[in-house]
């Protein structure tokens, strides 16, 4: 399996606007009720170690952090999982690099890192930061690279996107035996399974079918008080999307894709169905992205930073869109 290659120059070319994989954090509080399958995994939110800029983003001070995780240790939990978010109001490459070293400390299984998104479109409590505290993209990039450096010196796996995993967790493993798969929550160690969302705004997922809850309480709470399933819309895959969506786990999961296999179960000739697509990647192999041969498609250690721009070529409603507000993170 290549290395993850960090080129400034390619993620500059390739980082617009490409699909938010990573889910929102959750922070659990714990206690001696919950059994083994309530603290399985935990996912503790770890954004910053440095005060000022908790205080503009409301993060876990490392005390706090610590104390939730040497509970969940204690408590027996199969996996702990942070998300550490860059580009944050008064973060500094100083302060992410003192983040780094707690968690490192910390040992969590899984750390997820992402660039913060900044939508105030979308969220107008984001409205109350200044865009001029938050780092420049150039520092953000030495951030990136930084942590990237750092956690692979630790002995972290990079899994994909913008995850990483202990060699002795579950998603490594997973990756290295064909069996990883991702869903709209991120990577997993099981596919095609059915996801229930639970609460206001949750996402779930039934056969070839998703929904989510309404995102407004009121509206949430009056569909209960209803007897009423509290959904305000749904999707129902499509068999276009189904094949399609196979190309990108290929890619996402194991940074590679072999057509013979492809197209026996997808039953698909992958160049003449994807005979746009083969174009696109074409020129990203000669950026250096991925590889192309008459067996597949390799992402390159170049292009492990990239998947989600590789994949974004398979996204056939990416390309119909026609607004020009952003929607999804970037890298810097």
């Amino acid at each position: 399996m290549q290395g993850l290659e960090f080129d400034l120059d390619l993620i500059r070319k390739y980082d617009v606007s490409g699909p938010r994989y990573t889910s929102y954090p959750t922070v659990l509080q714990f206690s001696e009720s919950y059994t083994e399958e309530d603290y399985a995994r935990v996912a503790q939110a770890s954004n910053a170690a440095n005060p000022p800029c908790r205080r503009r983003s409301t993060a876990f001070s490392p005390r706090e952090t610590r104390a939730v995780v040497q509970e969940a240790r204690r408590l027996g939990s199969g996996s702990v999982s942070f998300d550490l978010i860059y580009g944050l109001p008064l973060q500094t490459f100083e302060s992410f690099s003192r983040t780094i070293d707690t968690v490192i400390d910390l040992s969590p299984d899984r750390i997820s890192v992402f660039n913060y998104a900044h939508l105030p479109h979308q969220f107008p409590a984001q409205k109350r930061l200044d865009p001029n505290d938050m780092p420049s993209p150039r520092e953000k990039l030495a951030i990136l690279e930084m942590t990237i450096d750092r956690l692979t010196e630790a002995d972290y796996a990079f899994i994909g996107m913008d995850h990483f995993a202990k060699k002795t967790d579950e998603l490594y493993l997973a990756q290295r035996n064909g069996t990883l798969h991702r869903n709209f929550q991120g990577y997993a160690t099981h596919s095609e399974a059915d996801l229930i969302g639970l609460g206001v705004s949750a996402i779930g997922k039934i056969t070839e079918s998703f929904y989510q809850n309404e995102k407004v309480l009121d509206d949430y709470y009056a569909a209960i008080d209803a007897d009423k399933l509290p959904i305000a819309k749904g999707l129902d895959v499509e068999p276009e999307d189904q094949i399609r969506r196979r190309a990108i786990l290929d890619l996402i999961c194991h940074f590679k894709l072999n057509f013979a296999a492809f197209e026996r179960a997808a039953g698909v000739n992958f160049s003449a169905h994807f005979a746009p697509e083969m174009k696109r990647l074409r020129e990203m192999a000669q950026d250096g992205l991925v590889e192309i041969d008459e067996e597949g498609i390799r992402v390159t250690g170049k292009g492990r930073l990239l998947v989600r721009h590789v994949c974004l070529v398979f996204d056939r409603h990416a390309k119909s869109r026609t607004d020009t507000q952003p929607h999804y993170s970037r890298i810097i």
